[in-house]
C-alpha cells in the first residue's frame, strides 16, 4: 500500500486553489483541436466534492440556455489548466443536489 501512496504522490504535485463546495468557479479545460490546443471555461456552482487522494473529483453545476449542465472534473487531470474561484459562498450542506429542482434564479442563487 506504501507503494501505492508513493506514485498517489508524485501527480498529486499540481497547484490547487482552495475552494469548497457552493463557490462559483471556473474550470478552464484543454481542448485539442487539430494540432493546437486551446482552452475551454466551465463555469458554474460546484455542488459536489469527494476527496479520495488522487481520485479525487468535483462537480460543477451550470444553467444552459434554461437546460442544467453537469460535469464532473478530475481533480489532478491534466486537461484542467487552471481553476478560477469567481464567488465564495456559505452553504449548511455538504452536497447541493437539491439545486437540481431549483428553476430560474433560484437554481443560481447560493
Amino acid at each position: 500500500m506504501d507503494k501505492i501512496k508513493l506514485v498517489e504522490q508524485e501527480y498529486m504535485k499540481k497547484e490547487i486553489p482552495d475552494f469548497n463546495i457552493g463557490d462559483t468557479v471556473r474550470v478552464m479545460t484543454k481542448i485539442l483541436e487539430g494540432d493546437k490546443i486551446r482552452l475551454h471555461p466551465f463555469e458554474g456552482i460546484v455542488i459536489v466534492k469527494k476527496e479520495k487522494g488522487l481520485r479525487s473529483s468535483f462537480t460543477v453545476r451550470k444553467i444552459s440556455y434554461g437546460e442544467g449542465v453537469e460535469r464532473v472534473f478530475p481533480l489532478y487531470s491534466p486537461q484542467i489548466e487552471r481553476i478560477e474561484v469567481i464567488h465564495r459562498s456559505k452553504v449548511r450542506r455538504a452536497k447541493l443536489y437539491y439545486l437540481r429542482k431549483r428553476v430560474g434564479r433560484a437554481a443560481t442563487k447560493v
